[in-house]
């Protein structure tokens, strides 16, 4: 393994590089982070096991291959695109879908959807939206001191912008179908901003896939603005393959009386870390964090949320459920902060994981941190086998065993799914499951492109 100072020189030479080429297709706005950002990565470097948020799941095998990086689309390869379509039938919502992070044709693609939601590409819109995004860009990533958060705003070109106006109900959900493809390795990284206006409610579907085998290692940066009395719903459903290395930091902050939901639901992926962080800033916030994780051979899923309580009468609930076969790893790290004044306050936090074999493993770290006194906050973390009572009773009524395997494993999954507020994509997501649980989920399997 390389030594950790190379790995960080590695990155800065690529920063040093491409910096002219990455400030020319980026907003000047963008550009402004990226000296400073560069500059708080070279002090820790890709987490290792020292740093605590890591200790489970330290970074830098992931980071040593040599990697391709694209700062600009390439059109060529948006051909094999064109016949992707969602499997997910009766899903009626605003389908988008993005190759390697940019939109078919032109980087600088922009569309506007019913109600004037403004769907586009960040530096459009930091010219288009300037003071709207110059108030949110940066400031809630920004409460962070991750390394790999660092990296990401000093080295990405762009991402997506989505704007919802005050007041708007949006009735459908969007969809952002997002494919990983090229014939090299690739380090993708995208920094993506969304705004819900007050009052406004807005659900976005994210679906993450692989269309080619190489290792794709991708590093995504979403910022999230709830206004006041908003309903902001975010699904993001992961199904890649075993060389695809995916971090996300998702950072929503909200306003009084606005509710959030997130579910991460991680079916397939070689490494998967979800970090998910609510700021309840305005007196009767609400946010739920779900996930559901999935995993065998030698990957490794890890979910860390972390939820601050920082006005008064805020509500929060966490529930992660996960099974593990053959030789996976789980992490899940929940944190709790109550600050003083943040009175009335209620919190919960479950994680429940199932480990199908002895080699399988789960490290859980469920923790709060309380400054107030009149709150209500509770955690609790379980990690067990199937419930060897309730096999036999499922058998003694004529099932075989590998059946009655398979109804525990999909009943203790479906409290996550059940979750789901949109009909058709959780019917979905439990077949889905089922076929993973059985093993007969591959990557291609319902693939309308058809690749060698």
């Amino acid at each position: 393994m390389k030594a950790r100072n190379e790995l960080t020189e590695k990155f800065y030479r690529l920063f040093r590089e491409n910096l002219s080429l990455i400030e020319s297709v980026s907003a000047p706005l963008l550009n402004t982070f990226r000296t400073e950002a560069m500059e708080r990565f070279m002090k820790s470097g890709i987490p290792a096991r020292k740093n605590e948020s890591y200790r489970y799941t330290p970074m830098e095998a992931y980071f040593e291959y040599d990697y391709h990086s694209y700062y600009v689309p390439v059109p060529s390869n948006f051909e094999r695109i064109r016949n992707f379509k969602c499997d997910v039938e009766d899903l009626d919502c605003h389908s988008i879908i993005l190759h390697n992070g940019y939109f078919p044709e032109t980087g600088a693609k922009h569309t506007t959807l019913p109600d004037n939601i403004w769907f586009g590409n960040i530096n459009e819109a930091a010219e288009k939206f300037s003071p709207l995004v110059e108030r949110h860009l940066g400031k809630y990533c920004s409460k962070v001191d991750d390394a790999l958060v660092h990296l990401n705003s000093a080295l990405s070109p762009g991402g997506i912008f989505i704007h919802v106006p005050e007041g708007t109900i949006v009735e459908k959900p969007v969809q952002v179908i997002n494919l990983i493809d090229s014939e090299h390795d690739v380090f993708n990284q995208r920094k993506n901003l969304i705004i819900v206006e007050p009052g406004s409610a807005f659900t976005l579907i994210i679906c993450d896939h692989t269309l080619s085998l190489n290792r794709f290692l991708t590093n995504t940066v979403t910022e999230v603005y709830a206004g006041e009395n908003s309903h902001f719903n975010i699904i993001r459903i992961q199904n890649e393959h075993n060389n695809s290395f995916k971090i996300t930091s998702t950072f929503i902050h909200q306003e009084k009386n606005s509710n959030v939901s997130s579910n991460n639901i991680t079916l397939h992926g070689g490494l998967v870390r979800n970090n998910t962080f609510h700021y309840l800033s305005g007196q009767g916030a609400r946010c739920t964090s779900y996930g559901l994780y999935l995993a065998d051979k030698m990957q490794h899923i890890d979910n860390y949320v972390n939820v601050e309580h920082l006005a008064p009468g805020c509500t929060s609930n966490q529930l992660f459920k996960g099974v593990l076969d053959e030789k996976a790893k789980g992490v899940f790290s929940g944190r709790i902060y109550v600050a003083r004044g943040a009175q009335d306050t209620s919190a919960y936090q479950k994680n429940n994981s199932i480990l199908l074999t002895d080699d399988a493993r789960m490290y859980t770290k469920p923790h709060l941190e309380i400054f107030a006194d009149d709150v209500k906050c509770s955690h609790g973390a379980t990690v067990g086998q199937l419930d060897e009572d309730a096999m036999f009773y499922i058998q003694s009524r004529g099932i075989n065993r590998n059946e009655a395997r398979l109804m525990l494993m999909a009943a203790f999954a479906d409290e996550v799914i059940q979750k789901i507020s949109i009909e058709p994509l959780k019917h979905r997501i439990k077949e889905l499951v089922i076929k993973r649980l059985r093993g007969e989920m591959i990557r291609c399997t319902f693939c309308a492109i058809k690749c060698n």
